[in-house]
């Protein structure tokens, strides 16, 4: 049974139920000692001059139950853009009601209005379930990438590197 669910478009006002959603996240990521975003920050890099991505938030009868962080990137092998989803995140109270699946439907959407080539998020390997409802909704792994990250006094190292 799908119950039905409002999405909508996050608003500048919604920056501490973002963070909100992001800390709660993080908890069950085992991750919130990685957390240092603040509802400012927030509302800077969200809805500042130069905002860096969006957001939509799920609600049910008025109260929000999930959101979905997205941003664009580009493909330059389908010189296209496409949709990254950094974060989804539902309360576990509304979990099994289908609010993640629509919040993918809506994404998938926003993806094929913007002509985005491809809808691309990453997933914990220990996360079985999300894995199993990702492949239930067409999502295949790549398993032959992996992901590379610099960050923190690595980045700063990089950028002062003069050659």
């Amino acid at each position: 049974m799908t119950l039905e669910c409002k999405i909508r478009e996050a608003t500048r006002a919604d920056c501490s139920l973002i963070y909100e959603f992001i800390v709660a996240l993080a908890e069950y990521e085992k991750l919130a000692h990685e957390v240092v975003a603040t509802p400012d920050k927030l509302e800077q890099t969200l809805f500042g001059k130069k905002a860096f991505a969006k957001v939509i938030i799920a609600e049910m009868g008025g109260k929000p139950v999930g959101f979905a962080l997205y941003f664009y990137n580009y493909s330059t092998f389908l010189a296209r853009p496409g949709l990254y989803l950094e974060d989804l995140y539902v309360v576990p109270e509304a979990r099994g009601l289908k609010i993640g699946k629509q919040l993918l439907v809506r994404l998938a959407q926003i993806a094929l209005e913007n002509g985005c080539g491809r809808f691309e998020w990453w997933v914990l390997d220990w996360n079985q379930s999300a894995i199993d409802f990702y492949r239930s909704i067409g999502a295949i792994g790549m398993e032959e990438w992996t992901v590379q990250r610099v960050d923190g006094a690595a980045l700063k190292k990089l950028a002062e590197t003069r050659l």
